[in-house]
């Protein structure tokens, strides 16, 4: 799956706790040739790492070990290498595998617990910056979920929605003189009530950023009966037949997509600045880690390929560089961002990822505090 099927309800059972052992494999992978070619050979090493994990786990009868093992090879035979992103995780027990593709990478790693590791998902899906974009016509709507790398249409909420065909009425003609204009017909009207039911009841399960796609006439009529319009973050006035292939319909979202962006690294940097200037700011990764903790974060800016490891030393993180890491050294975080990034949206606080270098002398991270 990819980082925009995360659903808060997915996400809660993700978290849920499970019997143990629940086991997650994060790896980074390629996308591209010929870096890709060492990703198998990464996986079948983390794997064989994950079996002697189990088989040497007093915890774990042999009959559970083996399930998990045929899980992961269920797993490890599903993977298409031509879908590869920028990490790889699965998720597996006795009785289930999970596969997630990641457009941000993560460190190796097996985990047994008795929950999922989610953190790597989550920060992913920040990053991505998922949302819905419809696109609506007098006859016919359509739902697409889109990141800033890809969309796709999503069958869910009863979309796509296509209006019931009106039957050919000779005596309406003659009474009008010509085919009255779709947009004028209280059926259109109808269906487009419809199409804004169906879209609050998504929104309310998955809220998310709202993009609109069509003509004129359908976007101005939709405005009209919609409830959702008035939230609407961006829209692109142009055809939006039934057969918008993703691809055209994210480029033609591109410009709107690059606009909201610019617009939220400005109103970011602002709100930044004034916390500075109210002493409610924190910056690095030390002083930021230890707002999240306290829960007093509010914004939370991260920038865009920011990844460090490092140890935890008397409540103070310290970086690690050149040594090997040991993965039994619980005081090492590997993915301490990404741990911060869940932690911060779990706390209720709004996370951003902006522009590489944009917070070069905050230390990469930075935060405005709650108080």
């Amino acid at each position: 799956m990819d980082t925009d099927a995360l659903t808060a309800g997915l996400l809660q059972e993700l978290r849920r706790t499970r019997p143990y052992p629940a086991l997650s494999l994060t790896m980074p992978t390629h996308r591209r040739a010929p870096d890709n070619a060492q990703d198998a050979v990464r996986l079948r090493n983390l794997l064989s790492e994950a079996h002697n994990r189990l088989e040497a786990d007093p915890e774990v009868s042999r009959e559970v070990c083996a399930a998990i093992k045929q899980q992961l090879d269920r797993a490890a035979g599903e993977l298409d290498q031509r879908r590869a992103m920028d990490a790889l995780v699965l998720l597996a027990t006795s009785d289930e595998y999970q596969i997630w593709r990641l457009p941000r990478t993560a460190p190796e790693r097996v985990v047994l617990s008795d929950s999922y590791l989610t953190r790597n998902l989550v920060a992913a899906k920040a990053q991505a910056r998922p949302y819905w974009a419809l696109t609506v016509a007098a006859d016919h709507a359509a739902l697409f979920s889109g990141t800033t790398e890809s969309a796709q249409e999503a069958h869910v909420g009863g979309f796509p929605l296509s209006a019931p065909r009106e039957e050919f009425n000779p005596q309406r003609m003659e009474r009008t003189g010509d085919t009255p204009s779709n947009f004028a017909s209280e059926d259109t009207r109808n269906f487009l009530r419809t199409v804004d039911e169906k879209l609050r009841a998504v929104l309310a399960t998955d809220p998310r950023p709202l993009y609109l796609v069509g003509i004129a006439p359908a976007l101005a009529l939709f405005d009209e009966v919609s409830e959702c319009a008035k939230d609407a973050v961006g829209r692109v006035t142009k055809g939006a037949p039934a057969d918008n292939a993703p691809r055209d319909l994210l480029t033609e979202l591109r410009p709107a997509l690059d606009a909201r962006r610019a617009h939220f690294a400005k109103e970011i940097e602002g709100r930044l600045d004034a916390a500075r200037g109210r002493k409610a700011f924190a910056g690095g990764l030390d002083e930021v880690w230890a707002a999240v903790r306290e829960g007093r974060v509010g914004l939370l800016a991260v920038e865009e390929h920011y990844q460090q490891t490092v140890r935890v030393d008397q409540e103070h993180l310290k970086p690690v560089t050149d040594e090997v890491v040991d993965p039994s050294d619980a005081t090492v975080r590997e993915d301490i961002v990404d741990e911060l990034v869940e932690a911060a949206l779990d706390s209720g606080a709004e996370v951003f990822f902006v522009a590489d270098d944009s917070l070069k002398a905050h230390g990469r991270i930075a935060a405005e505090l709650r108080f």
